[in-house]
């Protein structure tokens, strides 16, 4: 079993909101509310600068404005995250291996892994491979790392490209009504094998 980490395990918005915020703020710019933000949490420094800056990575000044977002969300990286209501109670009873397949920083999803006492089998960061989902290498080394067939795992998440990464991977795709969910719309659009109401809900498809 693997899952996502932003808007499926764990609620980071908050976080990452202050972070872009904080630049804001340096610029004497007004705060962006938290419900703004929030679908464009998924999608990381990418998605947070472009709703907050209007920046797009061909920018030149797109590379330097990354590392100044990093860096604030590096201090107060576990702030206010928490994860979702009823996560805590699925992992419990999940009874099998899992692991986190995330786009963020491995070193980054580490710390918030440690910071929530999380135990995952496995855990797959942005920069663990060469490509970032929805390409399947990300799940496929999570399939590596847990001896399993890739064709035997399910793949839990908040966003599309989650979607499309389980079905390239040969995995079967499960989406959640919570999270961030981003540009992809809702998730019962997303040709998932399931759409999941509440984290415990899982435990009827295993």
């Amino acid at each position: 079993m693997l899952f996502d980490f932003d808007g499926t395990l764990a609620d980071s918005a908050p976080d990452l909101a202050a972070a872009l915020n904080a630049m804001r703020a340096a610029r004497r710019l007004d705060d962006l509310p938290l419900d703004t933000l929030r679908p464009y949490a998924s999608s990381g420094a990418r998605g947070l600068l472009r709703v907050g800056f209007g920046l797009t990575p061909d920018v030149p000044v797109y590379a330097q404005m990354r590392q100044e977002f990093l860096a604030r969300y590096d201090e107060r990286i576990c702030a206010e995250t928490r994860l979702f209501p009823g996560v805590a109670e699925l992992l419990a009873r999940l009874g099998r291996p899992w692991g986190i397949v995330t786009n963020k920083a491995l070193r980054l999803t580490q710390r918030l892994v440690a910071a929530l006492r999380l135990q995952p089998h496995c855990v797959v960061g942005g920069d663990s491979t060469p490509h970032l989902k929805p390409h399947p290498a990300p799940l496929l080394l999570a399939a590596e790392h847990l001896n399993l067939s890739s064709n035997g795992i399910a793949y839990v998440g908040d966003d599309l490209r989650d979607i499309q990464a389980a079905r390239a991977a040969g995995m079967r795709a499960i989406a959640v009504e919570w999270g961030y969910h981003g540009p992809g719309g809702s998730p019962h659009g997303w040709q998932a094998d399931v759409v999941l109401k509440n984290p415990l809900d899982l435990m009827e498809h295993l």
